[in-house]
């Protein structure tokens, strides 16, 4: 039996949510252990690689795991024929889902470590070559994730997406955003993972130029038809627990 919308929702919310608490927390306790810029990053990296893993793995079965208005809104379009492809409706309870959650990760990240609660970031990210590092990063995902669908082996998501996440933060210059929602929640904290509001929507329309081309290479690669949306990012749909 598939998850109810509200169950979907929730694990959307906290997914993306623990995601950002992961990106934005790591930042500030590697900020604080190093001078290093390198050395932040690594920290920054790797912490994000495992969080998002374990994510993945224990979220998908219920609602796919998105975390990214780019993937949901990738999903729906890719599904939008097939019965069992994402609504409208879907995305409508989605989307928001992700956004409050990010703001709600970034806001709990600064509770932990003494930082002001909402402090909007003052890191500008507005050049031109980081723009396109998010529209390479983003492209590379929806690649992956629904390439991963096309050739059977969605099982291997969590650890692909969040190994592709990881490498894609040094291979480019924008240290791979990759996700509107995240963006939105990284500008609320004025710390080392933070981004300046001025540069969010240049982000965002880089990221969604990256979602268009990366379904195009889907497309260019596997051929027609995309993949049903209930298989992005892993399957998901499990049986309920039984209930005495």
């Amino acid at each position: 039996m598939t998850a109810s919308l509200g169950r979907r929702i929730a694990a959307e919310a906290i997914g993306t949510g623990l995601l950002v608490t992961v990106v934005v927390g790591s930042g500030i306790q590697a900020a604080e252990l190093s001078p290093d810029v390198g050395v932040q990053l690594l920290a920054n990296s790797l912490a994000t690689v495992f969080g998002l893993g374990v994510l993945i793995a224990l979220l998908g079965p219920v609602s796919g795991a998105h975390f990214n208005p780019a993937v949901t809104l990738a999903a729906w379009f890719t599904g939008r024929r097939t019965a069992d492809g994402l609504t409208l409706r879907d995305v409508a309870g989605y989307v928001p889902a992700q956004i409050v959650g990010a703001v709600g990760g970034a806001v709990l990240a600064d509770a932990m470590f003494g930082e002001p609660l909402v402090k909007f970031s003052t890191h500008d990210r507005s050049a031109g070559h980081l723009r396109l590092g998010e529209v390479v990063a983003t492209a590379g995902l929806i690649l992956l994730i629904f390439g991963l669908n096309r050739i059977g082996r969605a099982s291997l998501a969590p650890a692909a997406v969040a190994s592709y996440i990881g490498a894609a933060y040094w291979f480019t210059s924008s240290t791979s955003f990759a996700n509107p929602a995240v963006t939105i929640g990284r500008a609320f904290t004025d710390t080392f993972a933070g981004i300046a509001p001025a540069s969010v929507a240049p982000f965002i329309a880089a990221q969604a130029l990256g979602a268009v081309l990366g379904l195009g290479a889907v497309t260019a690669v596997y051929g027609r038809p995309g993949p049903s949306a209930e298989e992005v990012v892993v399957p998901h749909g499990e049986p309920e627990p039984a209930v005495s």
